[in-house]
């Protein structure tokens, strides 16, 4: 199989072809392994390859047979580094599966290796010490977001169709958004954690996946979705799979716009005009579509410091325990300025401190979900969208407030940060995702728009309640009918043909 040919489907068409015997699952790891040398010395997205340990039965899953990458962090692959892109766990290496990478096996997913992050996915450009910055496809000197911006540049590059991510404040969502990708954030316990964590950052954290289609999202969601013994909680199954959901109509939904963020920072004029222009294409799909003042339940400053708090406290308890084993010291030969920071400044937070933050996030949890009614309102697919009366089924929102900035605009004046300034740099950087993560609720980033300037990608989100993946689904595959994207390429594609 040649690269072009390779990189013209999205991951559910090539499980198509290895079902019906038009290609092997060989032929597919090869194609991925020469779409990895071709583009990754370009855009430094994966970290490590390996060989194919699976071998899937043919038609067994919707992706049996497809080559995948998962991000260095939160998945265990055994025998397997994951390092979470620190020099403190470098040579770190698994024991055992995680409950998310047996799934991912039992989907048939054939996966070749692991993709770059941020050191501990604490940022959301990826530009770790320990493997160099990940460029962004569509502009090498420009970031393609983070935590999860190494899954993100390798899937918009044609290396896979799609790739393992996390989001713990928008880590999906602000990489489809610079990389031109569909991105979904689950609800809060959606896809198991363990086994060795019950809940990342507090419940923050959520594993998911970046595509090119939403259907191949929809997909791997099916297939890696559901409790594990332990789990502390989980959200209600879904009542029918969501590459079900993809197919059915959304109904005349009444979507709530939201253009200013919680911090009042200013938007940039070319992702207000994209963000409009999605709203538009809402009215024009037979969706009512109204200004929304939404109520985040306390202060933005409050709720920055409550994030701050939750996930230094997890940071510290995290190196602490890579030090003692690896026998590494917690300083500057072994972590970045800005994780030094946080780590100091969170072994300055109290156990009311902590207490309190997770006060703020119950306060946030029940503002927000009061935006979209009762979360058991019907899902039968009518005409209200299952909503209950008075409430809204979807809020719109920039995704980003600017276009992926160049790279190393996050380390000027970081090594001056403390733990609390670093996570106010970020949530300045993403204003508008992280509130759905404090609430648990579900999220999506769709590639509408391109800057008219730089040709860079612009996403737009949408937020529902929770559990409601299943509306946002019928949204997406609904607008991506409407306002295609999968023909719009970065400068750096795998399917890029050589010439005669």
């Amino acid at each position: 199989m040649e690269l072009h040919e390779y990189t013209q489907y999205d991951a559910v068409g090539l499980a198509g072809l290895v079902a019906r015997g038009e290609v092997t699952v060989a032929e597919l790891t090869a194609a991925a392994r020469a779409a990895t040398a071709a583009v990754n010395p370009r855009i430094n997205a994966v970290v490590e390859s390996w060989p194919a340990e699976d071998a899937p039965a043919p038609g067994s899953t919707p992706l049996a047979g497809v080559p995948f990458l998962i991000k260095d962090l939160a998945v265990s692959m055994r025998g397997k580094r994951v390092e979470l892109g620190s020099r403190l766990a470098a040579g770190n290496v698994a024991g055992q599966d995680s409950f998310l990478m047996r799934r991912l096996r039992r989907a048939g997913l054939v996966t070749l290796g692991r993709t770059a992050t941020p050191e501990f996915a604490y940022s959301t450009t990826t530009e770790p010490v320990l493997y160099g910055a990940t460029r962004n496809p569509w502009d090498l000197t420009r970031t393609p977001g983070g935590s999860s911006g190494g899954s993100a540049a390798a899937v918009a590059a044609g290396i896979t169709p799609l790739a393992h991510a996390t989001d713990a404040a928008g880590s999906i969502r602000v990489p489809a958004s610079s990389t031109g990708l569909f991105g979904l954030k689950p609800t809060r316990g959606r896809v198991s954690l363990g086994p060795d964590a019950d809940e990342v950052f507090n419940g923050l954290a959520v594993h998911g996946g970046l595509s090119r289609t939403v259907r191949d999202s929809a997909a791997l969601l099916d297939l890696i979705q559901g409790p594990e013994t332990g789990d502390p909680y989980f959200a209600e199954r879904p009542h029918r799979p969501y590459l079900e959901e993809i197919t059915r109509d959304p109904g005349r939904l009444r979507v709530g716009l939201v253009t200013t963020p919680w911090s009042g920072r200013e938007v940039e004029p070319a992702v207000r005009a994209a963000t409009l222009a999605a709203a538009r294409l809402l009215e024009s799909l037979g969706h009512r579509v109204e200004v929304a003042t939404v109520d985040l339940g306390v202060h933005w400053e409050e709720f920055v410091l409550a994030n701050a708090r939750l996930w230094s406290a997890n940071l510290v308890r995290w190196m602490d325990g890579l030090a003692a084993a690896s026998g590494r010291p917690v300083d500057g030969s072994t972590v970045e300025p800005e994780m030094l920071a946080s780590y100091a400044w969170g072994r300055t937070v109290s156990g009311p401190d902590f207490v309190h933050a997770l006060e703020v996030r119950n306060r946030v949890a029940r503002a927000i979900g009061a935006q979209f009614g009762a979360p058991s309102a019907a899902r039968s697919g009518d005409r209200s969208g299952g909503r209950s009366a008075g409430g809204r089924d979807l809020l719109l929102t920039p995704t980003l407030p600017e276009i992926p900035v160049p790279l190393g605009t996050y380390g000027r004046g970081a090594e001056e940060a403390d733990g609390l300034g670093w996570l106010e740099h970020l949530f300045h950087r993403s204003p508008f995702t992280a509130a759905f993560n404090v609430a648990g609720t579900p999220a999506m980033s769709v590639p509408l728009a391109c800057d008219p300037a730089t040709g860079l990608p612009i996403g737009v989100q949408f937020a529902a309640g929770y559990g409601r993946e299943d509306l946002l689904f019928r949204l997406a595959a609904q607008l991506e009918r409407a306002a295609p994207w999968a023909d719009r390429r970065p400068a750096v594609w795998a399917g890029t043909p050589r010439p005669a």
